[in-house]
């Protein structure tokens, strides 16, 4: 008799059951949905990569995917701590791609010591790759850096650089995952 009287008020108010289990599915998807792997074209045996739509990944797919501290970073906007994340000191040679979906983002080749305690770049590999956009948070403009593929949040950028752009991007070590560049083998 409850479920009835749901049911009623609902189309009472105009939201039809159907309307309301189609948003139901939509908002709150299994959390055990595990995000699909995007395969490379070896891998699928295709002339083309499986595309993943990365604006439909649900939050439950996020969290299954990454670390807690991944996720507050990358999808919550947040910040680790002043050197703590694995890249700030990296000295090795490649480059760093998002945690999120693998998009190479920035080349060991463009990062320098900056004495913040952050991983800092001043250019990306590639700018089809970042997004920029306006960040009050803390009550003062700064610009946000995303990866334009996923949305994942990176850091922030600042004119405060070396040259030749003069710019810092000052990134999560959380939201990046370093591709090492394979060592030449002396020849013999």
């Amino acid at each position: 008799m409850l479920q009835i009287n749901k049911v009623l008020i609902y189309v009472a108010c105009g939201v039809s059951l159907l309307t309301l289990v189609g948003c139901q599915a939509e908002v709150e998807p299994d959390a055990k949905t595990p995000l699909p792997v995007q395969q490379s074209t070896a891998e699928t045996g295709g002339d083309k990569a499986e595309e993943i739509d990365w604006a439909r990944v649900t939050e439950g797919q996020w969290k299954a995917r990454l670390t807690p501290e991944q996720y507050y970073v990358t999808r919550e906007k947040g910040t680790e701590e002043s050197h703590t994340g694995v890249y700030w000191d990296n000295k090795r040679k490649g480059d760093y791609h998002c945690i999120c979906c693998d998009l190479p983002l920035f080349s060991s080749a463009t990062k320098f010591v900056s004495g913040t305690g952050w991983p800092s770049f001043w250019d990306p590999i590639s700018s089809e790759n970042v997004a920029r956009e306006a960040d009050y948070k803390l009550l003062a403009k700064r610009v946000e850096v995303l990866c334009k593929q996923c949305g994942a949040h990176l850091g922030h950028v600042f004119e405060d650089g070396p040259e030749p752009t003069g710019l810092r991007y000052c990134l999560n070590s959380a939201a990046l995952m370093f591709h090492e560049k394979p060592k030449k083998n002396a020849e013999k």
